[in-house]
């Protein structure tokens, strides 16, 4: 029993080892769909691990979710040029970007009429501002000598699931555009990840959570048998925004329960 004991690293010494391993201490982050639920709670995670960070969304004022360490400027991410001035801004108060977590999304409910237009809708919000979003944060990135970008997927994007076919392809979508652009922007240090949700608490999930039914439906295939909080998606940003995954890019990491693993 001594032996063993004497084997075992101080605390300080463990802890010293995990700090700089997940250490996000002298980098800038930008987190768009800041306002509230995943974002929100990334962006306060990000800014606890050390980075300088900026959260964006469409609101106009400040949200009360955000901790008071985190910046926040309102920004419409499906106009290039309006987060291009955000990202500027960042990058000339801090003089540099390396991190870019895309959190911001649409579910647009259905209509009698307009599924087109419906569709087409969430193909911009969700898939097609991102690209453009990762195009500008790749330019500011390759100056800083390398960065982060996570994009916020959902277990829709490997999963078909009825009555929104457009918030589907365009997570599909997504999750292809990820390991395109990781390979895309590696030659310039940028790795590019994607952070996948299962049934998370939010607004956008409020309607199944009230109804007891589709709580139940969805609880039943999840191995942990609970529905995720927006904090269970912070420790895996995190980790993909940190040198902790250096070597890791291109791929999806689930926080969704064990949603996508489970069988009959």
């Amino acid at each position: 029993m001594r032996g063993r004991h004497a084997r075992l690293r101080p605390r300080s010494q463990v802890s010293d080892f995990l700090g700089q391993l997940f250490s996000l201490a002298g980098r800038t982050a930008i987190v768009t769909g800041g306002s509230r639920g995943i974002g929100a709670a990334i962006a306060g995670g990000l800014a606890k691990a050390g980075a300088d960070v900026l959260a964006l969304a469409r609101t106009a004022r400040r949200p009360e979710a955000l901790p008071a360490q985190v910046a926040y400027a309102p920004c419409d991410v499906t106009s290039a040029a309006v987060f291009e001035t955000a990202c500027e801004g960042l990058v000339a108060r801090t003089g540099r970007l390396d991190v870019l977590v895309n959190a911001a999304a649409i579910s647009l409910p259905a209509t009698e009429s307009g599924e087109l237009e419906r569709f087409d809708r969430t193909i911009d919000a969700n898939l097609r501002a991102v690209y453009a979003s990762c195009l500008v944060a790749a330019r500011h990135m390759e100056r800083s000598g390398g960065g982060s970008i996570i994009n916020v997927t959902s277990i829709n994007s490997v999963l078909g699931f009825p009555g929104n076919a457009g918030y589907v392809a365009s997570k599909g979508g997504l999750r292809m555009l990820t390991r395109a652009l990781a390979i895309d922007l590696a030659p310039d240090g940028i790795r590019v990840n994607a952070l996948a949700p299962g049934y998370i608490r939010t607004a956008m999930t409020a309607a199944s959570y009230a109804d007891p039914a589709l709580r139940a439906e969805r609880l039943d295939r999840m191995i942990i048998r609970r529905w995720g909080e927006p904090d269970d998606l912070v420790g895996a940003a995190i980790f993909l925004a940190s040198p902790a995954s250096s070597y890791v890019t291109g791929t999806d990491l689930f926080v969704d329960g064990g949603w996508t693993a489970k069988g009959l």
